[in-house]
């Protein structure tokens, strides 16, 4: 089955950085639009940041201009560079994999970003 396995989650200080990584197996990567979603406690699940299969971007306003998503298709693996963060910041954070040709839709078990003083 396909995994999408995240490290670099945990706790970092408002104002801190922190890069969680997604490596992805069992799928043509390269193929597929990767995405990263988060969901805080009581809120609904949104999308952060994607990037396509052509390395268009696209970024929520409230992470706009201080998250960076990029692939490296050699490592099957998609990054989500997180500056300058907010408490509003903390949530679970998913990786989200899809093609849409074939309605494939795949996501990680979520990591935990907390952004506390």
């Amino acid at each position: 089955q396909v995994l999408l396995v995240e490290s670099g989650g945990g706790l970092v200080r408002p104002g801190g950085s922190l890069r969680v990584s997604c490596a992805a197996s069992r799928i043509a990567f390269a193929i597929y639009d990767m995405a990263w979603y988060r969901q805080a406690p009581g809120k609904q699940r949104e999308l952060v940041a994607n990037i396509t299969s052509e390395q268009n971007t696209n970024y929520a306003d409230s992470v706009k201009g201080r998250f960076t998503i990029s692939r490296d298709n050699a490592k099957n693996t998609v990054y989500l560079q997180m500056n300058n963060l907010k408490p509003e910041d903390t949530a679970v954070y998913y990786c989200n994999a899809q093609f849409h040709q074939l309605s494939h839709n795949f996501w990680s078990q979520g990591t935990q970003v907390t952004v506390s003083s």
